[in-house]
């Protein structure tokens, strides 16, 4: 099916249609959008769920770095501090990210659905650069490939994690670079992909460059003989790309690897909850099961583009050798879904938490590409063959729906059946029109089937979305922006003119990660780019972060992590119930606390601070830096006076609750008797968190009520504290699942006037710190040797300097950075460069040179030869 048309007459056309290729995917995506209520404006966002929401907190902490409010290295807004230059290499890398320097963070949607559309119509574009060098193709069947790539069920499908979609961006290129060096001997194009993509999304890259490698070799093996010189620029090229993307990639590996960054280990050799109807039911139109556990991969690129991907192997155009090259990879994808270590090892030797299958974009790729070159053999005298293929597929799809597991395949329904067939069918038309009975009407049947396709592909997209839209939600901007204002205008008021450091916690946050976008010192964070040994030592601390420690959550912990942390201020919308905090501010809805108890950055201490048995907990470490050892934490039981919908059972130490009647929420109400001078907290702790992962608890005391989701929360439910004694009670009410099991509740008693004097005592070894962008500094007086230790989260990146000297920089538990200081009159400070970045930025400049380098040589090379052969 090649082209017949002049080159000459065909550029004016060629750049309408890589014009629409951008553009097709834009308006398909957007229209889709605005279906779901989502547009420049809009009551909702492009983020789905709360967690993806988390992405444009990101994306506006990236904004504050472009303005100058923060490093590009560090941001001390993400969980105590965090690398922010490897937080960037797997979320904001992007190809359109510097368009956020445009919009107030307050706007943050807005850009994330500009950028996402860009993305989409980029992926469109790069295809069709790719198909347009590529395939001897009309260029209107060119433009029907790259919509079908930009819209394939994988990207419409996690396209809320947007950071991913880059990679689909540069995959086109980076094929076309290998096209282009292999049969050119022109390594530009793939050294320059190599490199933004490596840039953008080290993840990704990853994937991609692996499949790039293979695909090279599958391309290689079909005629090893023309290729065989190629093997060299195509090493040189890719390592001297990945060298110099070592800026970037080097400073994430080790980070990754610093701060303790598990391998999954490999227990079973099949993937579980995968099914024998996968792939087919998967590359119907409109099909969505979940992007959650349990899901299937996405692997839908469009029933015309599947037609010509399976006419490739039974054409006899094409060699064997080709079709065995490609269909190994092809099965190697494949069986990776079903293999589980293959399956790992594309994710890095690391299980995705969600959205599976990540890889699977490779195989519609590669399909894509297979289909062009079958779109490119067609003649009339093989159109059987695709009435074969056609009734096939028709009875694959009906076999799938009648003798499918129902139970499992409960997501594939009779529409998206018909549909299905009904493209089949009208596609298998179009062609034989084409080939039997109107070949001269070959601009109108190409049309025709460009307009069927772009339906079929928007078809799709709105049942992905709603699919997203049920699976994940799309939140209501108003999460986002209503009190956006009014909690930025209370956090400018905490920060000091001398920039003296402070940390802040809103007990009314509007999302996890708020505070990357405002610009506080917090605790809570949702991050797959993480300090794991501080979040690990914070969660022994009583803060809520398990497992992999994606998640760090401030909420219920006691007033002692409030001191030891440095939490100076609190934002809440009710009275925190807080000791020794005092409302200095309001703006409407919000009022702000100050804390008279919190402790500076630092506290000089001794060399007994090292010793692994000194603080198991945080008592006894407020008990060792205080040096006075106190009792002032005591435990009593609460009253229990009345329960609805409940039913209860103990099991030694831990207690049943479940519903008497299914459905309903579970009451429980109890009094308390708290002594004068106490903070009184209610202690309701779930050892299995998957249990509740449900489960939210409501607390009323005083009036006071806050709603907590279980899983997610520390252990202590905060009762106010009491200068008289008093009998509270004390109301929790329990929704979600029907069964819980906790550790049989009790109430913690702080005694707040030994705690004050603990407090008192350490603010008097207190140190404070100036800080600014990647670093901090600050001055000390001591009569002898001491070690001042920081809650500034350890990190290898960290470089100390005395009286300009330089300082070996400690680390507490792995968690946070300690100084050992001599006596004296010292100026200290601690800069940030991430671990990697020098030896990264040389190997970026050197990398680069030495590709410059090594192309002039070979193209002086290839000019002596040829004028060689002239002479000869």
């Amino acid at each position: 099916m090649e082209s017949k048309q002049p080159q000459s007459h065909n550029f004016f056309k060629r750049s309408s249609l890589f014009f629409l290729s951008i553009l097709i995917p834009i308006l398909i995506m957007g229209i889709s959008y605005y279906w779901m209520g989502i547009y420049i404006g809009s009551e909702r966002t492009v983020m789905a769920s709360d967690a993806f929401h988390q992405l444009s907190n990101f994306y506006a902490s990236y904004n504050n770095a472009l303005h100058g409010d923060q490093s590009i290295f560090y941001t001390w807004y993400g969980s105590l501090g965090l690398n922010f230059w490897a937080l960037s290499a797997y979320y904001v890398n992007g190809l359109f990210t510097f368009l956020v320097y445009f919009f107030d963070n307050s706007r943050m949607p807005d850009a994330m659905y500009i950028i996402t559309l860009l993305k989409f119509g980029a992926m469109g574009g790069s295809f069709y650069i790719f198909a347009n060098r590529t395939f001897k193709l009309p260029s209107i069947l060119v433009l029907l490939l790259s919509s079908s790539y930009a819209l394939i069920g994988f990207s419409v499908a996690y396209s809320p994690m947007m950071m991913w979609l880059d990679g689909m961006v540069y995959l086109p290129l980076v094929i076309l670079g290998i096209h282009r060096l292999m049969d050119k001997r022109k390594p530009m194009l793939l050294f320059v992909s190599y490199l933004f993509l490596f840039v953008s999304n080290f993840y990704m890259a990853f994937m991609i460059g692996v499949f790039s490698f293979l695909y090279y070799w599958a391309r290689f093996s079909t005629d090893a003989k023309q290729y065989k010189k190629s093997i060299l620029p195509y090493f040189v090229t890719s390592f001297l790309a990945g060298g110099a993307s070592m800026v970037v990639i080097l400073p994430t590996i080790l980070d990754l690897r610093n701060n303790g960054e598990a391998l999954t280990e490999i227990k079973q050799l099949l993937t579980p909850d995968v099914g024998p109807w996968d792939l087919i039911v998967k590359s119907m139109v409109g099909v969505y099961d979940t992007a959650k556990f349990g899901s299937a991969p996405f692997l839908y690129i469009g029933i015309f583009p599947l037609i010509f991907f399976l006419f490739y192997f039974l054409s006899n155009a094409i060699p064997k050798r080709q079709k065995f090259a490609y269909g190994s990879l092809i099965l190697f994808i494949l069986a990776s879904v079903y293999i589980q270590p293959l399956n790992l090892f594309w994710h890095g030797l690391h299980a995705p938490n969600m959205l599976l299958f990540r890889f699977s974009f490779l195989y519609s790729f590669l399909a894509l590409v297979l289909a062009g070159y079958g779109l490119e053999k067609l003649e009339k005298k093989e159109v059987d063959k695709i009435v074969n293929i056609v009734i096939g597929l028709l009875s694959i799809f009906l076999l799938a729906y009648f003798f499918s597991n129902k139970k499992k395949y409960d997501y594939l329904t009779s529409e998206q059946l018909l549909w299905t067939v009904l493209f089949l069918a009208t596609y298998l038309v179009i062609i034989v029109l084409l080939f039997k009975k109107f070949p001269q009407k070959k601009g109108i049947l190409f049309g025709l089937c460009v307009l069927l396709v772009i339906f079929e592909i928007g078809l799709n997209t709105q049942a992905m979305m709603k699919g997203i839209q049920a699976d994940w939600t799309y939140p209501s901007r108003e999460a986002y922006t209503k009190n956006y204002d009014t909690i930025q205008t209370l956090v400018d008021q905490t920060k000091g003119e001398n920039n003296s450091f402070s940390r802040v916690a809103n007990l009314d946050r509007m999302t996890i990660n708020e505070s990357f976008n405002v610009g506080y010192s917090g605790v809570s964070m949702f991050s797959s780019i993480r300090n794991r040994h501080s979040s690990m030592y914070m969660n022994s601390l009583g803060f809520r972060s398990e497992g992999t420690n994606l998640v760090i959550e401030y909420d219920n912990n006691t007033l002692i992590m409030d001191s030891l942390l440095g939490i100076r201020y609190n934002l809440a919308k009710k009275d925190p119930m807080k000791f020794g905090y005092k409302q200095v501010a309001k703006k409407k809805d919000y009022q702000l606390y100050e804390n008279r108890l919190s402790l500076p950055l630092s506290i000089l201490t001794d060399k007994g601070i090292y010793k692994e048995e000194a603080v198991k907990n945080q008592t006894e470490l407020l008990d060792y830096l205080s040096k006075e050892k106190r009792s002032f934490v005591s435990f009593t039981e609460p009253k229990q006076v009345n329960t609805e919908n409940v039913q209860i059972e103990q099991e030694g130490d831990f207690v049943y609750y479940s519903d008497v009647t299914p459905g309903k929420e579970k009451i429980l109400q109890y009094t308390v008797s708290v002594p004068a001078n106490t903070q009184a907290y209610l202690s309701l702790f779930a050892e299995d968190t998957a249990m509740m992962s449900d489960v939210k608890a409501e607390v009323t005391v005083n009036g006071i009520t806050r709603t907590h989701e279980m899983k997610k929360v520390g252990q202590y439910y905060n009762l106010g504290h009491y200068d008289q004694p008093t009998v509270i009670p004390v109301k929790v009410v329990y929704r979600g699942n029907s069964l819980l099991r906790i550790l049989r509740p009790d109430v913690l008693l702080l005694d707040t006037v030994a705690f004050e004097q603990s407090v008192q005592a350490i603010q008097k070894k207190g140190i404070d710190w100036q800080v600014k962008g990647r670093k901090a500094s600050t001055e000390v007086e001591l009569s002898n040797a001491q070690v001042l230790l920081t809650t500034i989260p350890f990190d290898k990146g960290w470089r100390a300097t005395i009286d300009g000297k330089p300082l070996k920089v400690e680390s507490f538990k792995e968690a946070f950075i300690a100084l050992n200081l001599p006596k004296g009159k010292h100026t200290l400070q601690l800069i940030f460069l991430p671990e990697g970045f020098t030896i990264g930025a040389v190997l970026f400049v050197s990398c680069i040179l030495l590709f410059i380098f090594y192309i002039y040589f070979t193209d002086k090379h290839h000019r002596k030869i040829v004028r060689k052969n002239e002479e000869e």
